[in-house]
């Protein structure tokens, strides 16, 4: 039995933390709301996934106005606790009266740093949890989310919790056959890309090896996910490669760090596959439009965090219909990891959730003798050391 605070403590006049550390048994679920709290869909989803239950004790962090307390208090009961944490003094205020014209009782109102809820041990931050599981009916809508997590504060912590939450109750947890592989980060803010940042690749060209990194970008609107279809009119270009890359994903915002501390900023990698529209590419004299059509850059199937892998000591390979055609390791790497997002901070900001493709080693489609460029019903496979395999199917539009 956990202890029950009694129903007259006022925790609005003391500080949350001090109160639930003299409690620390008294949270039966840490229901964190700060991203969930306006979605009124998700909270009650969320609410039903997490089988709330009459007497439960629920911390609220970013209660925001108190919309959400009544869809709480359906899962609680009378006999439960709610106790609303926020920031803003004007929250606070429309909060505290809407329990008072509500009539709720064991509902309690605190302001505090809503960005930084207390975690007792053994408690689970359930709001992430909350958050997948609601939206695996609407994959648009939990795709979606990848972005809007990495920019959270502690999200790596919050990520664990909810692995751990879902190993532990079997919540959430489905057979990787019964699920669609979308894009790890389906619409970042920026894509940038590393241009001759393999030695060998610089070398297969004839290219000198560049001074500084080479830059272009991509629009947001090339990627796509694992298992999906790259199409384009072969009216429009008749020169489409495959170039398999390390794709680099923010973590944290960056502008004008040092080299030393880049790396802090990475949320972590994925496979990524830059197509190109080579006679678009080459004939304009810049590379924007040759690289940006629509379907452009899959990535997938996995963003694995960079605590996991080496960026610089990774097996990297793509096969177009089952052949080998690229094969290296990123040691070839120019411009490290590092120093590719010190440079680019250096330019613009960096925020959560952009990616940065870091280069393509030799073997294109464009340098082969014959070349080997894609055409429809063609299959590539871009593969990575610790990071899994991506395949997408070619088709003319």
């Amino acid at each position: 039995m956990h202890q029950r605070p009694p129903a007259t403590t006022n925790t609005a006049s003391g500080d949350v933390y001090d109160w639930w550390s003299r409690h620390p048994r008294a949270l039966d679920v840490l229901y964190a709301m700060a991203f969930l709290g306006r979605e009124a869909s998700f909270r009650r989803r969320a609410t039903e996934t997490l089988g709330l239950t009459p007497g439960e004790r629920v911390l609220e962090v970013g209660c925001g106005n108190g919309n959400s307390f009544g869809t709480l208090r359906e899962g609680i009961g009378r006999d439960g606790t709610v106790v609303g944490l926020d920031a803003s003094e004007g929250m606070t205020t429309a909060a505290r009266a809407r329990v008072g014209e509500a009539g709720w009782q064991n509902v309690h109102v605190v302001q505090g740093d809503a960005r930084r809820p207390p975690l007792p041990d053994g408690t689970v931050d359930a709001s992430y949890a909350a958050m997948s599981l609601s939206a695996v009916p609407d994959p648009e809508r939990a795709v979606a989310a990848t972005r809007d997590l990495l920019g959270t504060w502690e999200w790596r912590r919050k990520a664990e919790m909810t692995v751990e939450y879902a190993t532990d109750t079997g919540t959430g947890v489905y057979d990787s056959d019964d699920l669609t592989r979308r894009a790890p980060v389906p619409d970042p803010g920026k894509v940038v890309c590393v241009g001759l940042n393999y030695r060998d690749h610089a070398e297969e060209g004839g290219n000198p090896i560049p001074e500084d990194p080479v830059l272009f970008a991509k629009f947001p609107g090339t990627v796509t996910g694992p298992g999906s279809t790259v199409a384009w009119d072969p009216d429009y270009t008749e020169q489409v490669d495959y170039e398999a890359e390390l794709v680099v994903v923010v973590g944290e915002e960056a502008r004008r760090v040092d080299q030393g501390e880049a790396m802090a900023h990475v949320a972590g990698f994925t496979v990524g596959n830059d197509v190109s529209a080579r006679d678009l590419q080459h004939g304009d004299g810049q590379w924007v439009r040759g690289k940006s059509l629509d379907s452009f850059a899959p990535t997938g199937p996995e963003l694995v965090t960079s605590d996991a892998v080496d960026p610089h000591d990774l097996d990297i390979w793509a096969d177009v219909n089952g052949e080998r055609l690229q094969e290296s390791n990123t040691d070839q790497f120019i411009f490290g990891v590092d120093e590719l997002v010190a440079f680019c901070s250096r330019a613009f900001t960096l925020e959560p959730g952009d990616l940065l493709f870091t280069g393509t080693p030799p073997g294109v489609g464009v340098y082969r003798e014959p070349p080997v460029l894609l055409e429809d019903g063609d299959e590539m496979t871009v593969g990575i050391e610790g990071l899994g395999e991506l395949t997408n199917q070619c088709a003319y539009d």
